[in-house]
């Protein structure tokens, strides 16, 4: 066992901890940091109010002894669960960039709905022992790192788009500009939106191709090539699905 945990062991022994010290009870519930403490069961044993705040929980009485974070579906369909069940053998784990969708507490946790997209955030959870060495709680400490509510984000993922639109679409490097994973860019991206990001790039490229072909100077090739699209059965069969009718056939209603 590292130095480390040992050393947070002897501190942190779980007796001494809560038996006659409600001041530092009420230190706890006062940090701006959220907290909870879970048995060694895993259900939640006392939560304090930054981490009521974060998560949108309505009431300590709907979620201290109901709330098991290892029948947590979110942790595990984000395939941590293994990992924070090491604590348990009196390891204190670590979380980093934790990236949780908001949805998925809401549903959960029959939280509030408070416009939240996702949540980033360090987690530490650590071992509070007992006198014999046994692990009887441990508690889990969050550092927000990151509040997504969608529409920032996304507004920066747009622009990104709309200013690449002559270049081949790469959902990472948009995704990367609005500081999301590539999954949840995707998904919020289209619930902001209505269109995947892609469908987003391939109107703008049909919006500016159009335009192009407006400009009779210009061959139909030759507008394609404007907007770095080739001319060919593909990007013609495209155009017809955007548009409706064929370019020769757009160019021609619109003279």
């Amino acid at each position: 066992m590292s130095k480390r945990v040992e050393a947070s062991q002897q501190k942190l022994e779980f007796p001494s901890l809560f038996n006659g010290q409600e001041l530092l009870v009420k230190v706890v519930e006062l940090l701006p940091y959220p907290i909870q403490v879970f048995s060694a069961d895993g259900f939640v044993r006392f939560i304090n109010s930054a981490a009521l705040e974060m998560m949108g929980i309505k009431s300590i009485e709907a979620h201290v002894g109901k709330y098991n974070v290892f029948e947590d579906p979110v942790l595990r369909e984000l395939g941590v669960m293994d990992h924070v069940r090491q604590v348990l053998t009196g390891e204190i784990v670590s979380l980093t960039d934790f990236n949780a969708p908001y949805q998925g507490i809401v549903r959960y946790f029959h939280a509030a709905d408070n416009d939240i997209q996702a949540i980033t955030a360090d987690i530490t959870c650590f071992p509070l022992v007992n006198a014999d060495g046994s692990v009887g709680y441990f508690a889990a400490v969050f550092i927000l790192k990151k509040i997504y509510r969608g529409r920032e984000e996304i507004a920066l993922g747009r622009e990104y788009i709309e200013s690449h639109w002559q270049q081949p679409f790469n959902i990472e490097e948009a995704a990367k500009a609005a500081s999301l994973s590539k999954s949840h860019f995707i998904r919020l991206f289209k619930k902001n939106t209505g269109v995947t990001p892609h469908e987003y790039y391939i109107n703008i490229k049909i919006g500016k191709l159009k335009e192009k072909l407006l400009d009779t100077n210009l061959t139909i090739a030759q507008a394609f090539a404007a907007c770095n699209m080739g001319y060919n059965g593909h990007s013609a069969r495209l155009f017809r699905e955007r548009v409706g009718v064929s370019p020769s056939v757009y160019r021609k209603k619109s003279d």
